[in-house]
């Protein structure tokens, strides 16, 4: 398993969260570096199973060895494709750690810090066509505004795609350097990094198709809850946390909540306990835990 490979956020809350039972299927659809999972198995007797998905071939390396595992090289979008491909159509628990991986993050060939320079590339599954090169340079003025509003919330996304479109007629974009060098402009000292985070975020949720990924697993997760199975889902911007929480209110992500014949609010889920968020302790151990944001529900 490689060293650090990631630092598991909320890693006792979040698990506890499950509830665990000792003969219960569960899954980790977020594997990483599998510490969420080694908690999990830690708390799973003999005739408990755990199924993890990671879609970066990088995260095969940590597969655990133990029967009572198994680990898929696929997005946590087949959720229910693949449980139901191994037999399983209900499971006792869900957790998901949202967001990049600190591996994806420190390796510098992947494109997703603003700390180093690399080819614009950010995808979590390197077989996808979509890269943050086609998305810089091909997208148009207009659906990259889109972008840059709709996942960085930049009230100027108009302003640096127009930026990035006419700095790109020369020569392509083809480095995270070069696009720093255009987005100078925008950068405000002692907001550079936030502002650019904001960017990356941005492309790096359009090349991964990020938000339209969250929601197909949440609203297969109900289906393949049992009764009583936990969610315990960890989010790190508003973007998902909105989602999150709104789907666990409403069952949905517009609009109010279905009302049965009675008027009754006929929802799958409900929620347990409130908003979990890092200790002091947690964010000073591991910095990037400083924005997580675990909400739990239960399948009613």
């Amino acid at each position: 398993m490689i060293s650090q490979y990631h630092n598991p956020v909320l890693l006792q809350e979040s698990v506890d969260g499950l509830n665990i039972k000792e003969d219960g299927v569960y899954v980790d659809v977020t594997f990483g570096g599998g510490g969420h999972s080694k908690e999990i198995l830690k708390r799973l007797g003999r005739g408990g199973k755990l199924f993890a998905f990671d879609q970066d071939e990088d995260a095969l390396v940590n597969a655990i060895d133990d029967d009572r595992f198994q680990l898929i090289n696929q997005n946590f979008q087949f959720l229910k494709q693949f449980l139901k491909f191994y037999g399983i159509r209900k499971v006792d628990g869900i957790l998901a750690d949202f967001g990049v991986s600190s591996h994806q993050f420190d390796e510098a060939e992947r494109g997703f810090s603003i700390r180093f320079n690399a080819d614009l590339d950010m995808r979590m599954n390197r077989n996808n066509s979509l890269s943050a090169y086609q998305v810089v340079n091909k997208y148009s003025q207009e659906n990259l505004a889109s972008v840059l509003f709709q996942y960085g919330e930049l009230r100027n996304a108009n302003a640096i795609a127009n930026a990035i479109v006419e700095s790109r007629l020369g020569t392509p974009i083809k480095t995270t350097d070069q696009l720093k060098e255009i987005l100078k402009r925008f950068l405000p000292k002692m907001k550079e990094n936030k502002i650019l985070a904001q960017i990356y975020q941005a492309i790096r949720i359009e090349v991964n198709q990020e938000i339209e990924v969250l929601k197909d697993f949440l609203l297969q997760a109900p289906e393949v809850l049992k009764e009583g199975g936990r969610l315990s889902l960890i989010s790190y911007h508003s973007l998902e946390d909105r989602l999150v929480k709104r789907f666990i209110r409403a069952g949905k992500f517009e609009g109010e909540p279905e009302k049965d014949f009675y008027g009754n609010i006929d929802v799958p889920l409900k929620k347990v306990g409130g908003l979990i968020v890092p200790s002091a302790e947690e964010i000073a151990q591991n910095n990037r835990a400083r924005s997580a944001k675990l909400r739990i529900a239960e399948r009613i």
